[in-house]
């Protein structure tokens, strides 16, 4: 069996616009990450990463 993806979140749940700036997933990608598969939780896992490096930090 393959391992679990384990959810993104920090416990940081600050939303800017319908971003979280804590895991840098979508309002969208946090209702449903319960109910996706193990190739979307990847997929959105790398694409958050992707969106935090680009948030500024200060």
């Amino acid at each position: 069996m393959a391992k679990k993806i384990e959810s993104p979140c920090v416990s940081i749940c600050q939303l800017k616009g319908d971003l979280c700036i804590g895991c840098g997933r979508t309002i969208e990608e946090i209702r449903h990450w319960k109910a996706m598969k193990r190739p979307e939780k990847m997929k959105t896992v790398k694409r958050a990463d992707e969106r935090l490096k680009k948030l500024p930090r200060g």
